[in-house]
């Protein structure tokens, strides 16, 4: 250890003398200032020393972070479940560099039922919230959950349209027409009737199958009986749609009506996968896994329990919360007391938090430890592939370190007038959308690719909090490679490695300009010839695939953008409705359809417009004939 290094620990051992014993949350520095270590502590002091004793006694990990310690913060809470509650929301903040972090921190796709509403439907939704409304979920993905709700809707006749459409329909739609709908927009059912039909959707989504099954065949048969067939047919398709989606969900315990979660794991020296499986009223709806690197679960320095309990108090600080999780290790009876106090405190329900020894729970961990296993080998042989990939770039590129970060910027302009940049980051060879960023171009009039490519890495490297890339790639040739070498070495960043993609076009014909051939090339500064890559390579498809991922994410900006000019634009066609009436009205109504969709005593109430105004803005911007006869009939 080197004795700059002793020292620092000599600064902070005297410093962690005066820290207070009660509980709280620490905040680990390194000499930039930057976080990278965040923990918990029932008592302050004493966790904090016990970083800084004998090494023999702590993790490798732990070794190497507190080699890069230089300053110590803590903040402290009132009790050890706030201390829980709080450190799960810094990481996510922070992201520190030493934490065990979700990186597949997508949240889980819910179906939301607006249970408060008088009429309530079913939404896609990302967040478990406290808004009066019912979650089921999580589910695989955002697909399971639109067709689910797309089911619903067809089998219980639920409405799909907005709450904003919904208050301006003044007669029933096309989905009423087809009898997919009751029309609760215009007063056509009673909230009583509409809410025996949202019953038996909340009913299968909890679970409830033959209650549901069984209240469709009673009506199926009653219509019947009435000699109304063609409802009847409607009953008769609902429960074969029911019963088909039945037979695809796996039953666990058909007597259970509990929610529980089951957590396993397997892992080596190379990382950990933690799997969960996601059981509601006895079915398997959903598993999701989570590879943590550089961990290893069975090293006998390392506590099971501290990386359990901080991927536990990260996993459910926005997921659903069930009413009992499964551990795949009993982590005792004091933490066991503690993790079921701040999932509680998240949830406001009761949760149960144990070490499953019952036969069934035992069959449920196994599971998610077979499946944790099975995934985790995936995972390690893709990673490895990848890590196969960037050594070949590391090789190829002549670069002293591994491309770990690459970070990806592609300059667009749109018919010469509005510039944006993109950067995109790969991380271990995989996309890390956490960090792309898009950039408006600021300070350059016109198509300066210097100009703009000088802009936008220099606000890129404005930002210290974000670690260098050991690999950056411009899309573009030897012209667009030698302005960003240029623009790195005024901005003092011309150490990091640098590569140019392009691809070389070889035409045919002259007449008919017939591209016959198109390839990649990869161009270094300071040498001629372009680097060659085979095209099914890894390290190939790692660069072609940032370079692409960049261009598409400044399209889908440009896009953005040119959507906001055009509803600008059309606004301004709109007589009386000047530069201040035209921002305050898109301050309420995010795009054309909105505004359209509003109702024109809504549109009337914002501040300096009246009923004359909100009529020629609805009737300029509905070009249909429903829509004008719609905004005639209030007149």
């Amino acid at each position: 250890m080197s004795d700059e290094i002793k020292d620092y620990k000599i600064v902070i051992k005297e410093k962690i003398k005066d820290f207070p014993t009660q509980s709280g949350v620490y905040l680990m520095k390194d000499m930039g200032g930057k976080i990278i270590y965040v923990g918990k502590a029932k008592n302050l002091r004493s966790r904090v020393r016990s970083y800084f004793g004998d090494s023999q006694d702590i993790t490798p990990k732990t070794q190497v972070l507190v080699k890069h310690i230089r300053e110590v913060e803590y903040i402290l809470t009132k009790t050890e479940v706030e201390a829980f509650l709080l450190e799960a929301s810094l990481i996510k903040k922070h992201r520190p560099k030493y934490n065990i972090r979700l990186k597949d921190d997508k949240s889980y796709p819910y179906i939301r039922l607006s249970w408060s509403d008088d009429f309530p439907r079913l939404y896609l939704a990302r967040k478990v919230k406290k808004d009066g409304g019912l979650y089921f979920g999580p589910y695989t993905s955002g697909q399971a959950v639109r067709e689910t709700i797309r089911f619903l809707n067809l089998t219980f006749r639920i409405r799909d349209c907005t709450d904003a459409v919904m208050k301006s329909r003044k007669r029933p739609c096309m989905t009423y027409q087809i009898g997919r709908c009751t029309g609760p927009c215009v007063g056509l059912v009673s909230k009583e009737e509409y809410r025996d039909d949202i019953e038996g959707a909340k009913s299968f989504l909890k679970g409830q199958d033959k209650k549901v099954l069984k209240e469709l065949k009673d009506k199926m048969n009653k219509a019947s009986h009435d000699e109304r067939f063609e409802v009847a047919g409607r009953y008769r398709d609902s429960i074969a749609a029911i019963k088909a989606i039945l037979e695809k969900q796996s039953v666990i315990n058909a007597k259970s009506e509990k929610d529980q979660d089951a957590i396993g794991y397997y892992g080596d020296e190379r990382g950990c996968l933690i799997q969960s499986i996601h059981v509601r009223q006895g079915r398997v709806i959903g598993m999701r896994s989570h590879y943590i690197p550089m961990l290893d679960p069975h090293d006998a320095k390392e506590d099971p329990r501290e990386w359990l309990l901080s991927f536990l108090n990260q996993y459910y600080e926005d997921n659903y919360i069930p009413e009992e999780v499964l551990l795949p290790l009993d982590i005792g009876l004091d933490l066991t007391k503690l993790m079921e106090a701040v999932l509680q405190e998240r949830s406001d329900h009761e949760v149960r938090v144990r070490f499953a020894t019952d036969e069934k729970g035992r069959a449920l961990l196994d599971m998610a430890n077979e499946n944790a296993k099975s995934h985790f080998e995936k995972h390690v042989t893709k990673s490895e592939k990848k890590n196969e990939g960037l050594k070949e770039i590391q090789e190829k590129l002549g670069m002293k370190d591994l491309p770990l970060r690459i970070e990806c910027f592609d300059i667009s302009t749109f018919q010469g007038k509005e510039t944006v940049a993109s950067q995109v980051v790969f991380e271990d060879g995989v996309p890390a959308k956490e960090h792309y960023r898009r950039y408006k171009i600021k300070t350059v009039q016109g198509i300066n690719d210097f100009e703009s490519m000088k802009e936008v890495l220099t606000r890129r490297f404005q930002h210290q909090e974000y670690d260098e890339p050991q690999l950056i790639v411009v899309d573009g040739g030897k012209g667009q490679l030698g302005v960003a070498l240029k623009v790195l070495e005024e901005l003092q960043k011309d150490h990091i490695p640098i590569v140019g993609l392009a691809k070389a076009r070889t035409l045919g014909d002259f007449k008919d300009q017939e591209i016959k051939s198109s390839e990649e090339r990869f161009f270094l500064p300071g040498r001629q010839n372009p680097v060659v890559f085979k095209s099914n390579s890894e390290a190939y498809h790692i660069l072609v695939g940032i370079r692409d991922e960049a261009h598409r994410f400044a399209i889908t900006y440009h896009r953005k953008l040119r959507e906001a000019t055009t509803l600008e634009s059309e606004l301004d066609m709109i007589v009386g409705l000047g530069e201040k009436r035209k921002k305050d009205l898109l301050k309420k109504y995010p795009d054309l359809d909105a505004i359209r969709m509003a109702p024109v005593e809504e549109i009337a109430q914002i501040k300096g417009f009246n009923r004359v105004l909100a009529e020629r803005i609805l009737l300029q911007l509905n070009d249909s004939e429903e829509a004008e006869e719609s905004v005639l009939e209030l007149k």
